[in-house]
């Protein structure tokens, strides 16, 4: 199995494109997976620069309904014309702001008349065979502070916070998808009732909202809860998340790019683990 970073906030190369979002192309011996479309065209855009041909995506998982993690899909939409779209019915028909400095629409432009291509997802479950999908992720964990900033705008007009009940998680052979893990990195794995091996994605730590308690404490949770798991992250893990983590976890934490190539099982990584 293997992984891609097609968009991401970072990159190593400058060859590569980055944006305020994430798309990673999942390469299993069944499927082809594309997970999240990124905020535009870029995640196309750096596919073509790696020889990627993304008409052979069998799927398209879209993990809540932000735009930087779906507002890539029109475009992937009208380069593949197969792939089915994995997705919940509240980030579709969500409206969704962020209230971190002023009031934002983060809200998706879907891609209209393509209704049969799309998967509703709105319990946990097996939407193909070895993937599954977690929908209403229990919150029994501390949530990212970070989400205080995310609001949903109700029929009434009214902005209520996000509870995030349009988020979902994807697993398959070991592999659980994030996105950006809003629901609570600890919650997500609490909630997944299949063995875990590696987790990918965002983790909503922001460096301005999380205190460096927080964070040894999570790092220390993970660390001894989940003592088999490998950890890859980027997107809306901040910086200096990323480094106390770190320290913590050592080499059960690493750091992905634009343009990162990662191998399910190989030895040890083969590039720097600091974020920037």
């Amino acid at each position: 199995m293997k992984w891609i970073v097609l968009s991401d906030n970072r990159a190593k190369d400058p060859a590569f494109e980055t944006e305020h979002g994430l798309s990673i192309l999942l390469e299993t011996e069944r499927y082809h997976i594309l997970l999240d479309t990124g905020a535009s065209d870029v995640f196309i855009r750096n596919a073509k620069r790696m020889g990627i041909d993304l008409g052979a995506v069998d799927y398209v998982f879209v993990s809540h309904g932000h735009n930087d993690h779906s507002g890539g899909l029109r475009h992937f939409m009208e380069v593949n014309k197969r792939a089915k779209v994995i997705v919940s019915p509240e980030a579709v028909n969500g409206k969704f702001y962020s209230m971190r400095n002023d009031r934002q629409s983060i809200t998706t432009d879907w891609p209209e008349g393509m209704e049969e291509r799309f998967i509703m997802v709105d319990h946990t479950c097996e939407v193909a065979d070895g993937i599954h999908v977690m929908a209403h992720i229990p919150q029994i964990h501390p949530t990212p502070k970070g989400n205080r900033h995310l609001f949903i705008k109700d029929e009434e007009g009214n902005y209520n916070p996000d509870d995030f009940r349009h988020e979902l998680a994807l697993h398959i052979d070991g592999l659980l998808f994030t996105g950006c893990a809003h629901s609570g990195l600890e919650n997500i794995l609490a909630a997944c009732p299949w063995p875990v091996s590696t987790v990918v994605g965002g983790f909503h730590l922001l460096d301005a909202n999380e205190t460096r308690d927080h964070l040894f404490g999570l790092a220390q949770r993970l660390t001894d809860n989940y003592s088999k798991t490998v950890f890859h992250t980027s997107h809306c893990t901040g910086d200096m998340a990323y480094a106390i983590m770190k320290k913590v976890m050592g080499n059960r934490l690493h750091a992905f790019w634009c343009g990162t190539i990662r191998e399910i099982g190989e030895a040890k990584e083969t590039a720097p683990d600091e974020l920037r």
